[in-house]
């Protein structure tokens, strides 16, 4: 498939998995919202990351917020990230801190916080399939920052959604990297790397 196939193939994908999203009422992504955080925190090998990578939400996106309140409840440390030239940076955040606006719309900690490196990271995602393959928003962010900390050390990823935003098949290009976990309101997505 051609790459500019690709592309408009994820292009259209995106877009159609996102209006399934927005068309959930706010109370539908609230309770969905606290049902993935009670799912995520089972996931194996997450209580073991001594820095787990989150994410603030933005628009409709299943909210991390209630599972960063678990991970701090359990003395897990949380790091935001901030969109850089050079790709994702995560940064430590703790309950309170304040955030400053961002490129994108993003809510990400200061500049003046050291760069650290996740061992655990909880992924946004547009869309995703039965593969663990996903369709960000098109920018490949965290793509690259998988592949980048996964250079240190494995490092363990959780795709949270809501279940409409699953799709057949994710058209998968050589860079994107298939999460380990995806979890919705209604608990594990069963993973088959083979489809």
């Amino acid at each position: 498939m051609a790459p500019h196939s690709t592309s408009s193939d994820k292009a259209a994908l995106r877009s159609d998995a996102l209006a399934r999203r927005d068309a959930l009422d706010p109370e539908t992504r609230r309770a969905g919202s606290l049902a993935i955080a009670e799912h995520a925190l089972t996931v194996a090998g997450l209580a073991e990351a001594a820095l787990v990578g989150a994410f603030w939400p933005i628009r409709s996106e299943a909210d991390p917020r209630p599972l960063i309140e678990r991970l701090f409840a359990r003395s897990q440390r949380v790091a935001l990230p901030k969109v850089t030239p050079d790709g994702l940076v995560f940064r430590e955040w703790r309950a309170g801190e304040t955030l400053v606006a961002g490129r994108f719309g993003l809510s990400e900690p200061r500049d003046d916080l050291p760069a650290l490196d996740p061992t655990a990271l909880i992924v946004p995602l547009a869309a995703f399939d039965r593969r663990g393959q996903r369709i960000g928003y098109g920018r490949g962010y965290y793509d690259q920052a998988i592949s980048r900390l996964s250079r240190s050390g494995p490092v363990l990823t959780i795709g949270i959604a809501f279940s409409v935003q699953e799709i057949q098949r994710v058209p998968a290009e050589p860079h994107d990297r298939p999460l380990d976990h995806l979890v919705t309101e209604a608990g594990f997505v069963p993973l088959t790397k083979d489809l």
